[in-house]
């Protein structure tokens, strides 16, 4: 594609430049790279990679090459690697510097490295090792005080929209199916706060699954970063406006087209939401309804909360729901237990403090 249809303003919006936008050499290096091993022929460098993390390297890269797009340094005849320079780093690294905090300074910084290494395993990067662990050194965690909410509040935040959508007799059809998918991402979330990997990329049919009657998010292993399966049945809160969701909100926000398996579909066109829309959303909705902005990863501290908060005789039982094989990771007075389980238990203890 040549560079007069790639949109060049600092104006822009800032997102994650697709695969097939990157400079060609990069791209076919990318493709290269991420080809798995058949029988007695090695796969490429990440073919040792879950599709998740491969993903994330590439939305990593994709977000440093569109900083070079919007500054008009992008060039789509650059041999492979080429943008990775000192200098264009420092380019990339003001930018991030004023728009997140430290952490994700740092893990954006390492992550344009790894994917670097992968498409040119022979470039020099050692500069670009140098500057991560200076940025280590001085990275500071943000406060989660002020932005602490307990999962109650969230899946009652969540219902609260779609009660509201639902009812209202000015709203639009359209306006009514965005604000109910809203709604059921923040209930989702906060009940089975998965990664927002996997969360964003829930697809019908596949990791999201009618047995019985019931819905259910059904990982396989090699979706998860823990390695291991998970699965986890919605909550009957949930139930009833997820089916209404699908069968009557979700085709409004699809339009006359067909739908993918996506379960969470745009309001504009009704294409496949990306990671950053739903991330987006997640935040803006609980910005709205409960007054803090509340990331997606921020779900996974407001389960634990909850846990420890109304579940202090269920041992281990955040580190269950949050699917972590170290029980350290959480707190250390939770006893361990099944996903499914530890499902059940906290659907015992939420529901007492959710109204409905």
């Amino acid at each position: 594609m040549s560079p007069q249809q790639i949109e060049s303003s600092e104006k822009a919006t800032v997102r994650s430049l697709p695969i097939e936008l990157w400079p060609e050499a990069d791209r076919n290096a990318w493709i290269a790279a991420c080809q798995p091993s058949q029988r007695l022929k090695r796969g490429g460098a990440g073919s040792h990679m879950k599709p998740i993390t491969q993903g994330d390297l590439a939305r990593r890269y994709g977000y440093f090459l569109d900083s070079m797009n919007r500054r008009g340094l992008l060039d789509p005849n650059e041999a492979v690697g080429g943008h990775v320079t000192p200098e264009n780093v420092d380019v990339y690294l003001a930018e991030l510097t004023a728009r997140v905090g430290s952490v994700t300074v740092q893990g954006s910084i390492y992550k344009l490295r790894r994917a670097c290494e992968l498409i040119d395993p022979a470039r020099d990067l050692s500069w670009l090792i140098d500057l991560e662990n200076d940025l280590a050194l001085v990275m500071r965690p943000r406060s989660k005080s002020n932005r602490w909410v307990l999962t109650e509040v969230l899946v009652e935040a969540g219902l609260t929209l779609i009660t509201e959508a639902e009812n209202s007799p000015k709203m639009s059809k359209l306006a009514q199916a965005r604000q109910v998918r809203n709604g059921l991402m923040v209930g989702v979330l906060a009940m089975h706060p998965i990664r927002l990997k996997n969360f964003a990329a829930l697809e019908i049919g596949r990791s999201l699954v009618e047995i019985k009657g019931s819905w259910w998010i059904v990982l396989s292993a090699s979706e998860t970063k823990e390695g291991r399966p998970d699965e986890r049945r919605i909550d009957d809160l949930l139930q009833p406006a997820l089916n209404r969701y699908l069968k009557k909100y979700r085709p409004l926000l699809g339009g006359p087209n067909t739908l993918p398996l996506a379960l969470w579909l745009s309001s504009n066109g009704g294409t496949t939401m990306s990671y950053s829309g739903v991330e987006r959303v997640i935040t803006d909705t609980t910005r709205s309804t409960v007054g803090v902005a509340v990331s997606p990863h921020l779900f996974r501290t407001a389960i634990a909360s909850s846990a420890a908060m109304h579940g202090g005789a269920r041992p281990h039982l955040a580190s269950a729901l949050l699917h972590h094989t170290d029980h350290r990771v959480t707190e250390a007075y939770y006893d361990r237990a099944s996903s499914l389980s530890a499902a059940k238990s906290f659907r015992e203890i939420n529901q007492g403090y959710v109204k409905r």
